[in-house]
């Protein structure tokens, strides 16, 4: 069974970088592809990026050139670089193991003076 334990994340200033990371364990499926999401307040949940099995990344329009997916696959762990964060960005950020549906617990992210 896929189990995923999300770290990172806090309050940080507009401009400010955050990292998140999302560690995968149980998987029998390999290290394959996965996604992050954010669900700000009042809002519905938005997909943010992905980084595939061939290591491919695609980014939503909204966080393109501000936020970087990266993994280490020798501890089964994947990243989400934050930068020049804006209060817009404040949500609640999930990994999604896209094999097996699986999502992590959520890390809060806070942009705010």
């Amino acid at each position: 069974q896929v189990q995923i334990v999300q770290s990172g994340g806090g309050l940080v200033q507009p401009g400010g970088s955050l990292r998140l990371s999302c560690v995968v364990s149980g998987s029998h499926f390999g290290f394959e592809t996965m996604n992050w999401y954010r669900q700000g307040p009042g809002k519905e949940r938005e997909w943010v990026g992905r980084i595939s099995v061939d290591d491919s990344l695609v980014y939503a329009d909204s966080v393109k050139g501000r936020f970087a997916i990266t993994r280490d696959s020798s501890k089964r762990t994947v990243y989400l670089q934050m930068n020049n964060l804006k209060p817009e960005d404040t949500a609640i950020y999930y990994c999604n193991h896209l094999a097996t549906g699986t999502w992590g617990q959520g890390t809060q992210v806070t942009v705010s003076s």
